[in-house]
Order: structure tokens, then sequence, then C-alpha cells
């Protein structure tokens, strides 16, 4: 690692250690190590492959990491027991580049389901949390609509509101935008800076430089399996010590440019 700049104090929300990852002999996570206090948005940039999504599925599980641990508010996840990794799951939300919404279901039953099934929740009172949930990513007007008859944008929406009803203290986000066409990215980042304003508690892998340098805490670059550089927005994206970062950020941001800035 070139740089480590001191992460700001706070109380610290989701925790790992030593995280690794393998498939077929061949290295995807080589001992990823990473915190996040309550209230942070910590972005994850790097080139394809750099490990970013198997970092977040392994935060939450849904990768079994082949070594290292995770902690939730100090208590070390114990994903051996399927009590406790279900319960984990419910308190830390993921949120996917493909959607992952349910097709045969409205979209106010795909923000429900979770709560009947998981939660345990009677249909009313889902219903109710449901809807306000869509409310809150302006969606309330489309509940009925099935995922066919919404954009991507809307689709995302959906996921987002889906995992918001579950009241996680942790989202993890996997390049949310990156299904969309540019003219719907902005309404979903709309949603997620909102999130932000309110105190939400998010990992994101993302490639819009002008969002996250506007609205991280912290941007982490990641490359082969590796963090390489993390710090400030200002520290990574205009003056990081490694030049791979620097020649990243300058590309990528050549490429996306900074329109999606806040």
């Amino acid at each position: 690692m070139c740089g480590n700049i001191p992460q700001k104090v706070g109380k610290m929300i989701l925790s790992a250690e030593n995280i690794k990852k393998s498939y077929g002999g061949r290295e995807i996570l080589k001992g990823i190590s990473l915190s996040i206090a309550k209230g942070e948005l910590k972005v994850l940039i790097g080139p394809s492959g750099a490990g970013k999504s198997t970092l977040l599925q392994c935060l939450n599980f849904l990768v079994m990491p082949d070594e290292g641990d995770v902690w939730l508010e100090g208590k070390k996840v114990n994903h051996a027991k399927k009590r406790d990794l279900y319960a984990f799951r419910q308190q830390v939300g993921m949120i996917f580049q493909d959607f992952n919404l349910f097709d045969h279901l409205s979209a106010l039953e795909n923000v429900k389901i979770g709560l009947v099934r998981v939660r345990g929740m009677d249909k009313k009172a889902a219903t109710e949390r449901a809807m306000a949930e869509l409310e809150r990513v302006g969606l309330s007007n489309h509940a009925d609509h099935y995922p066919a008859q919404l954009s991507g944008g809307q689709k995302q929406r959906v996921s987002i509101a889906r995992a918001l009803a579950m009241d996680p203290k942790v989202m993890l986000l996997d390049e949310p935008t990156s299904a969309l066409d540019p003219e719907l990215i902005g309404e979903v980042l709309a949603v997620v800076r909102d999130l932000v304003a309110n105190g939400m508690t998010m990992i994101m892998a993302t490639h819009q430089i002008g969002f996250s340098r506007a609205m991280a805490d912290e941007i982490i670059f990641m490359e082969n399996g590796l963090i390489v550089e993390q710090g400030p927005p200002l520290k990574i994206l205009s003056n990081a010590d490694c030049e791979r970062t620097r020649e990243f950020c300058s590309r990528v941001t050549d490429l996306y440019g900074e329109a999606e800035r806040a």
C-alpha cells in the first residue's frame, strides 16, 4: 500500500480483517482489511477484476471467504451458524448491479416479501412499510408496476427500497449504476445522496468519480485483490501517493467525467 490515511474516529459498525478468496487457484482477494464507522460512505474504485464485487459479497457472506473474519458492531460473525448468518444479513443490505428483483412480483410485493417471510410482519403492516420505502425512493406511484414495466433506474430504486425496509445498519452497493443508461444514473445517485445525508452507513463500488469526490468520506483504490491506497477523496483523486492510483483516477475521470458531481 502506497498511502494509508488515518480513518476518522467514530463507532465502528462493520470491520473485516484479512479477507482472502480464490477461485480455481486464482487469488481474487489477497488479504483485505477495512472498517467503516457509523454514518460513513466509503467508495471502492479500481479496474475490472480488482476484487471489488467479490469483497462486497464476502462482507455479506454471499460468497464465503477462504480466510478472514467480519465483525458487526464489535461482534464477530459466526457464519457457520445459520441463525447468526441470517440475522447478520438482515442488518447488512446488498444492492446489486442487476437489481435482482422478482419478475413475477410488483414493486410493492418485491419490497414487501422480505418483511413478511424474513421479519414475520403481518401483511397489512408489511404493506404500509413497503409503501413508505417506495415513497422514500420516489416510486409510490409505481407500486403496482412489475419489473418489466420499470426503467433500469426505477428497478434499482425498488431494490434500494427493499433493502431499506429491513432496517439495515450497513448497506453494500455493488456498482449500482453500471447497468443504467447515462440519463438514468442521476436518479439512483440522488437516492444514495439522500441516504448519505440521513446518516446511512454504506460501502459502495462505483466509477462515478464526481459523486465520490463530493460525497465519500474515504476512497479505497483496489487492484489485483489488494488495497493499493486509501484516503479522503481530495487526496486520492487529486494527489495520490501511488503512481498507479493517479493513473487510474486520471483515466476514469476522462472516461466518465464529473457531470454527476453533487
